[in-house]
């Protein structure tokens, strides 16, 4: 099956599926700035099987972020089959491709045979791979880790089971459950799969700048890069890795463009979504502001504001602090959100 296109990139850098943070805004955002396909936060088989509410709200995608592909978990193949054929029904021509999670390492999920617990039962996952391609009139891809521990790093036979099952594409992550998100993603192992099977493979882990990603390349040969943590709070990091890529100069975005971005981040989030869920927007705020001076005590008194009004004052007043550039007026806009 023909994978979707990549906005025409030779080496497509995408946006990690984060639970709880990759929402249609951030998405949108990260798009505008050169990620050239999304993926939706990790949406529960189960769930929507059960019919829940906000499980099904994580499914929307927005016409400014496609390409982007649903990203599904769950352990038993007959529930992911069928939600498969309902999303495809449903959201036919807004969404380009499914992918299982495979690699989630968070307890309460590994607890339910679900994300990173797959790869402990090969056949289990390559069973479930072949029903979610059987079900799906769009490609299937799967994201998955080094292995569970260190004691049993299988990626390359859990890539080649899943090629054999009809996996259209995958993305490594090069760090083990066990691991979380500590120590440094493994570029060999990446690289191991990507000799070992003939659908592109993705690498993940470690890609927080344009040399991280040029290192991730030459480290692997992948078919392209997926960015997750790097681009909590820098969208910009697109902008970065593309010109890397094209070996192009880049200029990093000052304090005050950084927090533009943030502002209007908080902006487009209260316009698309319920004012009451304003707090979500906390540990945004926070990357964006990372290292900044006074940002302490801006996150202090973010974690604190009881008002969405209130959160919009707080961010215009400490981008009043910073030195703007080309003229541009501090002030505009200040209290006025």
């Amino acid at each position: 099956m023909t994978l979707p296109v990549f906005k025409k990139h030779s080496v497509p850098v995408v946006l990690a599926p984060m639970a709880g943070i990759s929402d249609t805004v951030f998405r949108r955002i990260c798009a505008e700035h050169g990620c050239d396909f999304t993926y939706t936060e990790m949406v529960s088989a189960k769930g929507l099987f059960y019919g829940g509410k906000k499980t099904r709200e994580l499914i929307r995608v927005s016409d400014a972020e496609r390409p982007a592909a649903v990203q599904l978990f769950g352990s038993e193949p007959g529930i992911v089959s069928d939600m498969i054929k309902a999303i495809a029904d449903e959201y036919s021509g807004e969404i380009a491709m499914i992918d299982i999670n495979m690699g989630c390492p968070m307890p309460k999920i590994t607890g339910n045979g679900e994300g990173s617990a797959l790869m402990r039962d090969v056949n289990k996952a390559a069973r479930l791979m072949e029903a979610a391609v059987k079900a799906s009139p769009l490609p299937v891809s799967c994201k998955f880790r080094k292995g569970w521990d260190e004691a049993h790093v299988n990626a390359v036979e859990f890539a080649r089971a899943m090629e054999q099952s009809g996996a259209a594409m995958m993305t490594v992550h090069g760090r083990t459950r066990e691991q979380l998100y500590q120590g440094q993603a493994d570029r060999e192992i990446i690289a191991e799969v990507v000799s070992a099977v003939s659908v592109p493979v993705f690498g993940n882990g470690d890609v927080f700048s344009g040399e991280s990603a040029l290192n991730m390349l030459e480290k692997t040969g992948c078919a392209g890069l997926m960015v997750a943590r790097g681009a909590q709070g820098n969208p910009f990091i697109f902008d970065e890795i593309r010109a890397a890529l094209e070996g192009a100069p880049y200029s990093p975005p000052s304090e005050y463009d950084r927090m533009s971005e943030a502002i209007r981040h908080a902006r487009l989030f209260l316009e698309e979504k319920d004012p009451k869920l304003f707090p979500e927007l906390r540990k945004h705020m926070s990357w964006y502001t990372k290292g900044m001076r006074g940002s302490t005590e801006l996150r202090r008194a973010v974690n604190a504001v009881r008002s969405p009004e209130g959160l919009m004052k707080l961010l215009y007043r400490f981008r009043d602090t910073l030195e703007p550039e080309n003229g541009e007026n501090p002030a505009e806009g200040c209290g006025e959100e």
